[in-house]
């Protein structure tokens, strides 16, 4: 499940192909969705038990239908995608991701010599412990905070 949340925390949006009622691409939608990412589904047949959990995003997480490589595009801001066909000619990447509004509240209310908890920063940033804790696995993935012991510090 913590890998769930990292993979939601990193992603600029979720996808999920195929996924049954109950399966651990939903647990990861789920994280997405209550982190703001966008989230999409791809439908296969109404009788496909593997189709199930895409139809219950749509209906219950409000999750685009998503049915192309253009319209996955669109889900994360982008105009158009190219899909190299030779995937030894890509690039390193398409860089960092910016920093989202909780992000750079969380960001702005760690020390970077006193650890401080999730209250502490929930309080600091006027946010939930929720939303600390989302904005804090994607500042870890970054690099920009760290987990000690007594809590949490900056590192850039």
């Amino acid at each position: 499940m913590q890998r769930n949340r990292l993979i939601a925390a990193a992603s600029a949006a979720t996808i999920v192909l195929e996924a049954g009622w109950r399966s651990g691409s939903l647990n990861t939608a789920g994280h997405a969705s209550a982190l703001g990412r966008p989230l999409g589904a791809v439908p296969g047949p109404i009788t496909s038990p593997t189709s199930a959990g895409c139809h219950r995003l749509i209906r219950e997480f409000a999750a685009v239908c998503v049915t192309n490589p253009t319209e996955m595009a669109e889900l994360v801001g982008e105009r158009s995608i190219q899909v190299p066909l030779d995937f030894s000619d890509t690039d390193a990447g398409p860089g960092p991701i910016p920093r989202t509004s909780d992000q750079v509240r969380v960001f702005d209310a760690l020390s970077g010599r006193s650890p401080r908890t999730v209250a502490d920063l929930s309080r600091r940033a006027g946010l939930s412990t929720s939303a600390v804790r989302g904005a804090l696995g994607g500042l870890d993935l970054d690099g920009a905070a760290q987990e000690r012991e007594a809590g949490w510090v900056r590192r850039l």
